[in-house]
This record gives C-alpha cells, structure tokens and sequence, in this order.
C-alpha cells in the first residue's frame, strides 16, 4: 500500500509567518517529482514558487486561490511507494529530498511537469480514497460568546503565527477558550478576529481590554482594497516606523551639472553605462565610510546603537505590486558599473515579481530617487531597522549663482530623514553636505578613495 504523506507550508524565512496562494501548479492526481514546484505563493516580501520534497501522487490540495495559509498548514498530500507511477524510471521514495529549508528545493532548472495517473483497469485511481479533507472544506469553528462557552484547554496553545497570538494579547483574549478552525484545530487569525466580534469576550481579562477597530459604514460605489501581501507589510513597516523612531530630516540644494557631466563623459567611454543612481549610490557609500553612525541601527531590547560593518544599500523601485526595496549587497565594495548592473538586475526581477524574500531584507541604508517622479522634495519615512534615508529629488534646470553670476544650472534637492537616537544634527548635517559637495565636484569623491 502506498504511504500518504502530508506536505506543509514551509518556513520561508525571514519572520513571514503566512503566504496568500497565488497559483496551483499541480492538481489532484497528477505525478510529482522530488523538488518539483507545486504552488507559487505571495508572501508579505515575493512571489516564491514552493517545491514539494516528495515525490509520487498528489491526493489532496489544500485551499483555494486567493487563500491566505499560515506557515505549517498544510498545501498537499502525496502517496509515495508501491502503487505509484514511476518518475523517470524511478519509485517515488518517502524520505524526499529533505531540501525544502525555506521555500526553495535543490534543482531550480528542473521544469515542473503534471502527469495524471491512470486509473487501473476495473478499478479506481490510486489512494484517492484516502486522502484527508482539504482545509478549505473544514468550516470555521464558532467562536465562543461567553467566558464559559468553552472550557479552558491545557497544554499549549494550538497557535503557530507571532501575529495572531499579538492580535490575541492586544486585545486581552485567552487563546486557551477558542476551538480552531485551522487544521488538527490550529487558531488562525480569522478565530481570533471572530471572538472579538462576538457580543462578550471569550474570557474576561482584568487587564484592561481595546475595543476591535470598528468597521467604516459602506458606502454606495466605495472600493474596498485588503491591505495585506505587499500592501500590508509596507503599511506595517511604515507604521513601526513611524512608532518606534524618532526621525528628523535636513535638505539641501545642490548644483548637479558636473555631476551630470561627469556620467556624459564616463558613458561615451564605452563599456557598460552607468546610471545616475549609481554614482549617487557611489557617493552615498563613500559618505557612509566617513559618517558610520548613520549606516547602523538600534536593539532596543539591549539599549544599544548597533554600528554595521558592510553596506547593503536598499533602493526604492515602484512595481505593479507597489513599493519594493531590493538591497545590493556590499554596496561599498561595488564600482559605478557593477552598482548600475545590479541596479538593473534587481529592477528587472522586482517589476517581473520574481524577487526572492532574502533580495528584500538585511538593508543597512536606503537610497530613495524620488525624482523619477517629477517632484522636488519629500520627507521620507526611514526603512525600519535601519537609522537613515536619502531622498533625490528631480534634477532640472534652475537659477543658480555659479561663480558669481546667474546661471542656469542643473539642481536636485536632496533630504536626509535619520534616526535621532543614532546621531545629532552635527552628523546628520556633515553626512549630507558631503554627499552635496560630491554631486556639485565629483573630484571630492575621487580625493576620498
């Protein structure tokens, strides 16, 4: 008899705690190799396709389209051994691959293939009988109105997601009086929200006790957009950010005509061409060795401004999913062409969704070219955990008194929004009038090297 095998939501890393799934890549039925992708799912970071370390016959999908699982739920059921078709001439073995770590399996190259089983002759299709009821056919479990409408169980607490046990401790719930409704009675958030909605809460806390957030009244012809997947973690982080920092931002003008010169003379060398982010990223690492205090961040929890040793440079690119930051590692080792290169290989994968979470983590600094835009200025909010951010604004043609006279010449604002804790103004300031003074002289740039 064939071994049937559950397949869960794996960590994908980076503290995601669930994935929305986007698209099924097999169906019920359908042979599956060791590592093969099975779904692609959207994190609060990436679009990530999750490989299956099993290989033989899936029975049982887990969730629809468009349904949002936490990590340890389950995706799929595999019967793996003897009744199985054969992959590749091989049976299907129970061990798998033992690769899936964090969403990724070994062989990236290996196209997914579906291949239905063929039912025997007389008889049905292998092991279908056997497999469990999908989640999505489980109905959410009532959640109780009373503190005794449910015992207190005890042990722990069926709860995998940090966010619904903090959605729970907000608002003062006992998770020990909810039956879930996730599977082998896993609370999921949907329970925790359900109890907050009843007419009195589940257990009565001696804490004093939020209220839930109360829905707007509908209105006639409103669009309604769920804030979740990138939405939602940018939502997030810029609320934290906002919360725990106390930011402060300084500005300045600067003559960006040798500069521009300079990008004009370095691209009709030949060669690779360098992009204005670029040189601006050059400068900003160049800055970050001369001012160190603004490329850290604070540990609250051992009340210490933490220095970092490398630059890894987040920079902001606008996608049809919204705002992503991707991060070029090592910025400080990067010249003006490798920089424009990774710049561009970034871009490419964030606009074609395909950003992996680890692409979108670990930022020390951000570079924020608001100017492809067409606006000037902004204050912007800083990318939480780091300490600072630099704002560019368009570069545009502008009065401007050049060596004594009136000129018109190539101006940018530039802003710095930094994290007081780390720094006082005297930093902050001498940081941003370096970058300054490199953009109107590209020769202090080469004096500092």
């Amino acid at each position: 008899m064939p071994q049937v095998l559950e397949f869960k939501l794996p960590d994908l890393g980076e503290g995601l705690t669930e994935a929305e799934i986007v698209r099924w890549l097999v169906a019920v039925g359908d042979v599956v190799e060791i590592d093969q992708p099975v779904v692609e799912v959207e994190t609060a970071k990436a679009m990530v396709e999750v490989p299956c370390p099993y290989g033989g016959v899936v029975t049982a999908r887990f969730g629809e389209e468009g349904t949002e699982l936490p990590v340890g739920a389950p995706l799929i059921t595999v019967a793996v051994g003897a009744g199985t078709e054969p992959t590749d001439g091989a049976a299907p073995t129970p061990s798998g691959s033992g690769n899936v770590l964090v969403g990724y399996g070994t062989d990236h190259s290996r196209p997914a293939r579906r291949r239905r089983v063929r039912p025997a002759a007389g008889g049905s299709r292998p092991v279908a009988a056997v497999a469990p009821a999908p989640v999505a056919a489980v109905a959410p479990a009532a959640a109780p109105t009373s503190p005794t409408a449910a015992a207190v169980a005890v042990g722990p607490v069926p709860v995998i997601s940090p966010l619904v046990r903090k959605l729970a401790r907000d608002n003062g719930l006992d998770l020990r009086a909810l039956t879930g409704s996730g599977p082998e009675g896993l609370i999921l958030r949907a329970d925790v929200e359900a109890a907050l909605r009843a007419p009195s809460p589940p257990v009565a806390s001696v804490a004093p006790v939020a209220p839930a957030p109360v829905p707007l009244a509908a209105v006639e012809g409103e669009v309604r957009i769920p804030l979740k997947g990138v939405r939602g973690a940018v939502a997030e982080k810029l609320s934290r950010s906002r919360r725990e920092i106390p930011e402060a931002t300084c500005w300045v003008d600067a003559d960006a005509t040798e500069l521009m010169a300079a990008r004009t003379a370095m691209n009709a060398a030949g060669g690779p061409k360098i992009s204005v982010l670029a040189l601006l990223a050059r400068i900003c690492t160049a800055a970050l060795a001369k001012y160190p205090e603004l490329n850290s961040t604070v540990d609250l929890a051992a009340k210490e401004i933490v220095r970092l040793p490398s630059v890894h440079l987040g920079f902001a690119a606008q996608t049809e999913r919204g705002l992503v930051v991707p991060v070029v590692r090592d910025a400080q080792n990067r010249n003006p062409e490798t920089l424009s290169e990774e710049f561009g290989r970034l871009t490419e994968l964030a606009r074609a969704g395909k950003l992996a979470p680890s692409d979108l983590t670990g930022g020390t600094f951000t570079l924020n070219n608001y100017g492809v835009f067409g606006v000037d200025g902004s204050t912007p909010i800083i990318n939480h955990p780091e300490a600072a951010m630099l704002g560019v604004g368009r570069i545009i043609p502008k009065p401007w008194v050049y060596r004594g006279e009136l000129a018109v010449r190539q101006v940018v604002q530039l802003s710095l929004t930094f994290d007081h804790r780390v720094c006082d103004g005297g930093t902050a300031g001498g940081f941003l009038r370096y970058v300054a003074d490199c953009v109107e002289s590209p020769a202090v740039l080469l004096r500092s090297l």
